[in-house]
């Protein structure tokens, strides 16, 4: 039906916003390698390409106001475009961080506040609830298109093709935007560049400092970084928990800010009291607990696959798409659901349902796979993310009013991309500092000879570089090592690698779990009207 063209043109847009991600993330050690680059390094870059877009979100969501909807989105998709552009052709990581983290980012800020306005805008009632369901089982097919697109790609050619067709997919957005509607009315308004300032910077301190926490430590100073000559750890405390208070700080500012703005008849960058919903705040909530999950889990099953079991990046696909295939058929069966059950019920059973896959993985974590174990806990992880996404972009924009849509997708969009930094950024340090104290731990309590040991505890002082497994018996034959020495060398940082994973899997149930105390105030009634918000506000 025509009706539904709009909805195929927003939601190829956020196919390939969703793409995007998973596409990197089975190809990390393809990528490693073509551009001479290390694993850590491609968790800052991942983390960042999230973190541009949760730090500027509320920006890209109030330019949307200003500019008018639809002309943001069609910018956003040019803007995106170029960076995918700039990714296929890096010849180094610093312009694939460029292109990749920072300029899609940037146009991502304006892409994905206005997908879901613009859905708000172009459909009504039972329509509307079926749009954002389609938006949701695209991501899905995204989610479980891109392992295996990317893997297919970057095995067979070269991942690069992949952002290329990036590029073609949005130019076909911007030439087909013309068909939606855009009926808002553009505000005239000043946006303050202090609030995007003090928003834009409380979140990046918490994910660096978080992002850091596997070189620093956590609260007891690992490593000092240095400036001008002197180590950096104030009071004896490590620079990870300094710059996750200093973010928490400046995020409190920036809420009071807003409170003034508001108070002194000024435009703010995001209305406060949407905050006292609460059925958008605990939507939020669970959302950037899911997406929290779902980037570390990307992020640590790759490195799992590819660098202790030697899978290449469509192998990793392969093994990833009973997950995709979940998520997609359980979007469905949610969206199905929804007509009967209440949206909370639906994200407490998916909630319950990730904490048992999240256990099922980590007893599935040997040097051989338990393949049929691991299978089973990928299917019923994407089950339960495919109950997590029929219901909550629903439940946040159902929470507000008409003229607020546009900042509910914005702070949407701010939860998805921050629950993704913050999953990268903290699963990612929880899994390479694990390793680096697993594997010196291991050397040093080993048969090989002391000057052996006392090599590797020098260069793991900064952290352990992750690796292919297989390759660490050869690097230790070229550093001097006899055979029997290398083998066993090797067997110790193949056990490290293991018991990392099971820490990093721990932190992975630990949110889930944590993720369920937000969810009381997920609407109870199985079917969610639109609201002004007023009847929710505590």
């Amino acid at each position: 039906m025509k009706k539904w063209n709009v909805v195929i043109v927003l939601g190829a847009a956020q196919f390939v916003m969703v793409l995007d991600g998973t596409v990197m993330n089975v190809s990390i050690s393809t990528v490693v390698s073509d551009l001479d680059t290390s694993v850590t390094a491609m968790q800052a870059a991942i983390t960042f390409y999230t973190l541009t877009m949760a730090a500027f979100m509320l920006f890209g969501a109030k330019l949307g106001d200003v500019w008018g909807r639809r002309r943001a989105f069609v910018i956003g998709s040019c803007v995106y475009a170029l960076g995918s552009l700039i990714t296929a052709v890096s010849p180094s990581v610093a312009f694939l961080f460029l292109g990749w983290s920072i300029v899609e980012g940037l146009g991502a800020v304006l892409v994905i506040p206005a997908i879901a306005a613009l859905v708000a805008d172009n459909y009504r009632g039972r329509d509307r609830v079926t749009a954002f369901a389609v938006i949701g089982a695209v991501s899905g097919a995204a989610v479980a298109a891109g392992p295996l697109i990317g893997g297919a790609v970057t095995t067979y050619s070269s991942w690069r093709f992949v952002f290329v067709a990036e590029v073609v997919i949005m130019l076909v957005v911007v030439l087909c935007a013309r068909i939606v509607t855009d009926s808002t009315p553009r505000q005239a308004i000043r946006i303050d560049i202090g609030s995007v300032l003090l928003s834009s910077a409380g979140l990046v301190l918490i994910v660096f400092g978080m992002l850091q926490s596997k070189t620093w430590g956590w609260v007891v100073p690992l490593h000092r970084p240095e400036f001008a000559g002197v180590a950096l750890a104030p009071l004896g405390i490590s620079l990870t928990a300094w710059c996750i208070a200093a973010g928490v700080i400046l995020l409190s500012l920036f809420l009071s800010w807003q409170r003034r703005l508001v108070r002194d008849g000024r435009s703010p960058l995001v209305q406060p009291d949407l905050f006292s919903i609460v059925s958008l705040r605990s939507g939020l909530s669970v959302l950037g607990a899911q997406y929290a999950v779902t980037a570390g889990l990307f992020f640590m099953v790759p490195v799992y696959l590819q660098m202790t079991l030697g899978l290449d990046a469509l192998e990793t696909g392969i093994r990833i798409f009973p997950l995709s295939v979940a998520l997609i058929l359980f979007s469905i069966v949610g969206t199905a659901l929804s007509r009967r059950w209440s949206p909370r019920r639906i994200v407490r059973i998916g909630q319950a349902v990730l904490v048992l896959s999240a256990l099922l993985l980590l007893g599935s974590v040997t040097d051989d796979l338990r393949g049929v174990l691991f299978g089973i806990g990928m299917f019923l992880t994407g089950g339960a993310l495919g109950l997590l996404a029929s219901q909550l972009g629903n439940v946040n924009m159902s929470s507000v009013g008409e003229k607020d849509t546009s900042e509910a997708g914005g702070l949407q969009g701010v939860f998805q991309n921050l629950g993704s930094s913050l999953g990268t950024a903290l699963i990612g340090s929880l899994l390479i500092g694990a390793l680096s104290t697993s594997f010196a731990s291991g050397v040093a309590t080993s048969g090989l000879p002391e000057q052996v040991r006392e090599t590797v505890s020098a260069a793991t002082d900064r952290g352990v570089t992750v690796v292919p497994a297989a390759d660490v018996a050869g690097i230790g034959e070229t550093a001097g090592l006899t055979d029997a020495e290398a083998r066993e060398l090797a067997e110790i940082y193949r056990e490290s690698q293991l018991s990392s994973l099971r820490v990093a899997f721990v932190g992975l149930i630990l949110i889930a779990l944590l993720s369920m105390l937000f969810s009381r105030g997920i609407p109870a009634e199985a079917a969610v009207r639109r609201r002004s918000g007023a009847d929710e506000r505590v």
